[in-house]
């Protein structure tokens, strides 16, 4: 065993010790040891382990742990204090800049135990309410998350899609004076709009090969090798391009193939021929199907509703006329209601917007209880009057306790407008329990909307699991509406089921979830995850106009 992995093994072992307040004086010792051996000229495996306690900072207590290291490989007493600390927490101790005092207060004042959990909490302006945090250190904090997810070399798509418009806008403009007549396009993962990206891939059908080959070399922003049957380039945040070349007469053909999910493509192709085709359209017309989407090429049932001519008209960005569970500085947002609300009004031209500040289980979030409830019902009414045509509804994001029970009597619960149902904590239950619980939520008569009904983090937690056909099955029985949280860390209901609720007659929202006015700006990624899933229109909440929402809300509220 090497200097280097004995003392961060020490190093870990102090921050674990200082995260479970341990004696200060024996953290700074096994802390003091991490610096000496690291720094030692020599190697310890080639001192005599009689000799090690006279090397310099060591002593005899600090010797038994590091012989017990050479002979074993590992450390009892490290193992039991990872034994009874959360992975997740564990994890943290590697994120740059933040040591175990504040990771202690992370874990056990905020409850938090994973990377994907302190990321959502950094964009929820969680961290600025906790002793010793600032708006500062949370953005710190924020950053040396997005480095270590990227060194994965997974992104999600809301953090490739900046960098992939910028890319792709420097190859428009450097083909024009490479080869002028060629044609340039998004292929793979990205073109389908995945919820997660492992690499970019970008089509060119040029007329001068041997001129943009040769040029390639020269393109700035990245820097190409070539492979095989393309070229690769990989950025310094690690995300992976993958560059396909080919005739101009075969870019649609090309395009097509490195766009749809390899079952799409082949069983398309088996039915088109093989070309040539001048259009993408074209393709779909010869092997007798209406076009198909990008979004919607996976391989689910698209090619036999497109056989049938009963593929959904996708919903767009612009058809959504509201929008629903949003945050403001009465629990945990960073904008006052008003503010949230002109907005949406002013900014995004929307016609209501729903609040649902967090309910008083939430108590690290600044969740309402009752009297503070009435109190921001009294502002809204207020705002409502202001703002007219405009209207605010009043909702509340309720949690859903263990037993599926809502954190408010039904007393409190009738003075909402809408109810969004959601769970924040106790997420390690069983598939039994935790879809006992949801379906408990989904049946109380006050339940508006069923919130990120699995609770992922992209790329970090895996949402708890759950009987999804019970679920949607339950909310099709209770006109329950299932939320798709446009948060690009969540997207959750998952677009593999949207077609299913879909069948089932169960509306979509598409709710960004938004902290802060930038917040709304979520619902874009909401859209794409959506059209994946094949929602339309007709069946999208916040796609009703705020008369017709209004009448849903009312209908509801005399139908308990």
């Amino acid at each position: 065993m090497e200097n280097k992995t004995i003392a961060r093994t020490l190093r870990l072992l102090s921050q674990l010790m200082e995260l479970h307040e341990e004696n200060p004086f024996k953290i700074k010792s096994v802390a003091n040891a991490y610096f000496k051996v690291d720094k030692l000229p020599f190697a310890i495996k080639d001192k005599p382990l009689d000799e090690i306690d006279q090397i310099e900072g060591i002593g005899k207590g600090l010797a038994t742990k590091i012989i017990e290291l050479l002979q074993t490989g590992t450390l009892k007493e490290l193992n039991d204090f990872i034994e009874k600390t959360p992975e997740g927490v564990v994890e943290m101790l590697a994120i740059k800049g933040i040591g175990p005092k504040k990771i202690f207060i992370i874990w056990r004042t905020l409850g938090i135990e994973s990377i994907g959990e302190l990321y959502y909490a950094c964009n929820e302006n969680r961290l600025i309410e906790a002793k010793g945090f600032g708006l500062k250190t949370q953005e710190e904090i924020k950053k040396a998350i997005e480095f270590k997810l990227a060194a994965n070399g997974r992104f999600l798509y809301a953090q490739v899609e900046s960098f992939a418009n910028s890319l792709f806008t420097q190859f428009s403009e450097w083909l024009i004076k490479v080869d002028l007549h060629a044609s340039l396009g998004f292929a793979g993962q990205y073109r389908r709009c995945c919820e997660i990206i492992d690499e970019l891939e970008i089509v060119i059908g040029g007329e001068n090969l041997i001129n943009i080959t040769e040029s390639l070399n020269a393109f700035e922003p990245v820097s190409f090798i070539q492979a095989e049957d393309s070229f690769i380039a990989t950025t310094e945040a690690g995300l992976r391009i993958k560059l396909h070349l080919v005739e101009k007469s075969s870019f649609y053909l090309e395009w097509f193939k490195q766009t749809g999910n390899a079952e799409h493509v082949e069983k398309v192709l088996k039915l088109a021929g093989s070309g040539p085709f001048t259009t993408e359209n074209e393709i779909y017309s010869k092997a007798g199907l209406a076009f198909i989407e990008p979004e919607l090429r996976e391989d689910f049932d698209e090619i036999e509703l497109a056989k049938a001519n009963k593929l959904p008209s996708l919903i767009t960005y612009a058809d959504l006329k509201g929008s629903l569970h949003n945050h403001s500085t009465w629990s945990d947002g960073v904008h006052t209601l008003e503010e949230m609300a002109v907005y949406c009004k002013d900014t995004l031209k929307l016609e209501y917007l729903g609040i649902c500040d967090h309910s008083k289980t939430a108590v690290y979030a600044k969740g309402l209880n009752e009297q503070r409830v009435f109190g921001q019902h009294q502002e809204i009414d207020e705002l409502n009057k202001k703002l007219a045509p405009f209207k605010i509804f009043k909702g509340i994001e309720s949690d859903i306790l263990s037993d599926g029970s809502l954190d408010y009597s039904d007393d409190i619960l009738k003075a909402f407008d809408f109810v969004v149902a959601s769970v924040h904590s106790n997420l390690r239950m069983d598939e039994q329990k935790a879809t006992t619980r949801l379906l408990k939520a989904i049946e109380n008569p006050y339940t508006t909307i069923l919130g990120h009904p699995t609770g992922r983090l992209l790329l970090s937690r895996a949402g708890y699991p759950i009987d999804y056909k019970k679920v949607i099955d339950a909310c099709a029985a209770n006109q329950v509406v299932i939320e798709i949280n446009a948060n690009p860390l969540r997207l959750d209901l998952d677009w593999r089921w949207h077609r299913y609720a879909l069948e089932k007659g169960v509306l979509l929202s598409v709710n960004p979830d938004a902290h802060r006015t930038e917040g709304f700006r979520d619902m874009h990624y909401g859209i794409l995850v959506a059209r994946k899933g094949g929602l339309s229109v007709d069946k999208c909440l916040n796609a009703l106009s705020v008369e017709e929402i209004s009448s849903y809300f009312n209908n509801r509220a005399k139908a308990i």
